[in-house]
C-alpha cells in the first residue's frame, strides 16, 4: 500500500491534521475520538457519547468481519485489536475508547502500551448497579471471555463486600445481534435459556456486560420482569470519556461533530439494523479492511512518522 493511498484513507474518513507535531503533545481539542469494538455492539457506546457530546468528531471502527470476539481466544484477539490501534494511531486520535467487553478484560494499559493515546475501556456498570439494588443480588451477563475474567464481580466486590454476584455467559446473543437477528423464535429461546437461572435465583439488578445486548434490552426485561432494574453501562462509560477529555482540557468547545463509521463487513446492513435505536442520518457508514493498513504500517514506520507529523 503506497504512502498516497495511506493520505486519501485519511481525506476520506475526514481525519482532522494537525500541523503541529502530535507527538509533542498529548491531546489537541480538534482531534477525533476514536471508539472500536468486535464489531456493532460498540455503536451503543457511540450512541451515548454523541449524545452527551456533540461537538465531538468521532470515529467508530466495528471489526464485523471477524466478529463476535467472545469465543476468541486470548492471542487472536491481541492481534485484532493490535491492527486496529494502529489504524487509530494513523488516525491522530485524542482518546480510544473500547467499547468492547471481552478486549477491556484484557487491559487498556497493555493494549495501550505502544500508542501515544489514552484508552478507556468499557465501564462494569457496578456503580450503578449496587445504587439501585436493595437485595445486592446482581446477575451479570456477557461473553465467555468477559464472564472467565472475572472482572464484574471483582469489581462489585470491591464497593461492597455483602453483593451477591450471579455471572452468565450468553455467547449464543452477540452472534445472533451480528446478524441482526433482533427477533424471533432463536433470539427468544436463547434468552429464557440464559436468564431463567439469574430470575430463579432471585437477582433485583441485571449488568449488560456486552455492548450488543442493549439492542435486545426490551426483550430481557419481558423475560426477567419489570421489577429487576437492567444497567447499561455504555451511559457511564461515555461520561468517564466527558470526565477525561474535561481533566485534560481536550473537549471540543466549537462546530457540530462529524461521524464516521467504518467497519470490516456489510456498513450497510448495520445502518440498517442501527437506524431502528439511534438516528444515524449524520453518520457515514463505509466499509474499511484495516488488514492491509496495518501491514503498511508495520513495515512502514518512518513514513507513518513522517504523515503524522
Amino acid at each position: 500500500m503506497s504512502l498516497l493511498t495511506i493520505l486519501g484513507l485519511s481525506i476520506l474518513i475526514g481525519v482532522i491534521t494537525i500541523l503541529t507535531d502530535v507527538r509533542e503533545y498529548k491531546m489537541h481539542r480538534d482531534l477525533p475520538i476514536g471508539i472500536f469494538d468486535s464489531g456493532i455492539g460498540g455503536l451503543t457506546v457511540y450512541k451515548e457519547l454523541r449524545q452527551l457530546l456533540p461537538k465531538e468528531n468521532i470515529i467508530y471502527f466495528g471489526d464485523t468481519a471477524r466478529a463476535p470476539y467472545g469465543s476468541r481466544t486470548k492471542e487472536e484477539i491481541c492481534d485484532f485489536v493490535d491492527e486496529i490501534m494502529q489504524l487509530m494511531s494513523l488516525c491522530s486520535i485524542k482518546v480510544g475508547v473500547v467499547a468492547c467487553n471481552t478486549i477491556t478484560v484484557l487491559g487498556t494499559a497493555m493494549l495501550s502500551k505502544n500508542y501515544n493515546f489514552e484508552l478507556i475501556g468499557n465501564n462494569t456498570g457496578a456503580v450503578p448497579a449496587l445504587r439501585d439494588s436493595k437485595s445486592k443480588r446482581i446477575g451479570v451477563i456477557a461473553t465467555e471471555t468477559t464472564i472467565a475474567s472475572g472482572k464484574h464481580r471483582a469489581d462489585i466486590l470491591a464497593l461492597d463486600s455483602r453483593a451477591v454476584v450471579f455471572p452468565r455467559a450468553c455467547p449464543l446473543f452477540a452472534q445472533l445481534i451480528e446478524a441482526g437477528s433482533l427477533e424471533g423464535d432463536e433470539l427468544r429461546q436463547a434468552a429464557y435459556h440464559y436468564l431463567t437461572p439469574l430470575k430463579e435465583a432471585n437477582i433485583d439488578t441485571l449488568i449488560l456486560a456486552c455492548t450488543h445486548y442493549p439492542y435486545i434490552t426490551l426483550l430481557l426485561q419481558e423475560v426477567m420482569g419489570e421489577e429487576v432494574v437492567i444497567i447499561d453501562p455504555a451511559v457511564e462509560t461515555a461520561r468517564q470519556v466527558q470526565d477525561y477529555l474535561a481533566e485534560n482540557n481536550g473537549l471540543k468547545i466549537n462546530g457540530e461533530g462529524s461521524s464516521h463509521l467504518y467497519f470490516s463487513n456489510r456498513p450497510e446492513q448495520v445502518r440498517d439494523i442501527t437506524g431502528k435505536f439511534f438516528d444515524t442520518t449524520k453518520c457515514e457508514f463505509r466499509l474499511l479492511d484495516i488488514t492491509p493498513l496495518a501491514r503498511y504500517y508495520a513495515n512502514n514506520l518512518s513514513a507513518n512518522a513522517s504523515y503524522l507529523g
